[in-house]
């Protein structure tokens, strides 16, 4: 999973991302839209060395090379920006750009990207678009991400995604303003389940194929 910490405050993000590492998931990404969002990341970096943090949003090379001066250790898009793409691929980042059609999924896997991140999600046919696209390209790391929620998290799993783009799901806005930690890593836990839960069923289904 890979929560999108979008928060309006440096402390926020911080509370954010303890409260998430808590509930058993040790990676943030870091929207550039957030303020501070480089600093953000460097202290994240400093004060959680366990923790994998990642720039989100990343429009231009100028902000991608801020990202990885702070210590950013992937970058992510939310669109596909081939530019940016060579710019990872050149800097050996890993580099998540986001894609939505047949023929830009193919584009950014072309271009050397490790994963795909597929957004938005929700609006044009959830897991059954992911599905879809796995059936097309079985063997690319899909990423399901925009409208990811605790009914469908497992859903997308089922249909072929590898790992899951989480946002006010995962990190409501008023678990943030109230400081309600324990509801955040409660959530973690919960997404932590759904994953875990669909990797098994793949598994089971893997299994009964090849027994048949």
């Amino acid at each position: 999973m890979i929560p999108a910490v979008r928060v309006r405050s440096a402390e926020d993000a911080l509370f954010a991302v303890e409260a998430i590492a808590l509930g058993g998931i040790p990676v943030a990404e870091i929207p550039l839209t957030v303020p501070n969002a480089t600093k953000i990341i460097a202290q994240l970096r400093r004060e959680n060395p366990n923790m994998v943090v990642g720039a989100g949003g990343v429009m231009d090379e100028e902000a991608a090379q801020q990202s990885l001066d702070a210590g950013a250790q992937f970058l992510t898009t939310d669109g596909l920006d081939l530019e940016l793409l060579d710019f990872a691929v050149r800097h050996e980042v890993v580099v998540l750009p986001g894609a939505l059609t047949p023929t830009e999924v193919i584009t950014a896997w072309k271009g050397r990207c490790d994963f795909v991140k597929v957004v938005p999600c929700a609006q044009i046919g959830g897991e059954t678009y992911i599905r879809s696209l796995h059936r097309m390209f079985p063997r690319l790391p899909l990423i399901a991400a925009g409208g990811v929620n605790q009914e469908n998290a497992t859903n997308f799993i089922l249909a072929g995604a590898v790992a899951l783009g989480i946002g006010g799901e995962l990190i409501p806005s008023e678990a943030i303003r109230r400081r309600q930690a324990e509801r955040i890593s409660e959530l973690a836990r919960r997404f932590v389940g759904f994953v875990k839960g669909g990797r098994i069923q793949v598994e089971s289904r893997k299994q009964h194929v090849v027994s048949s």
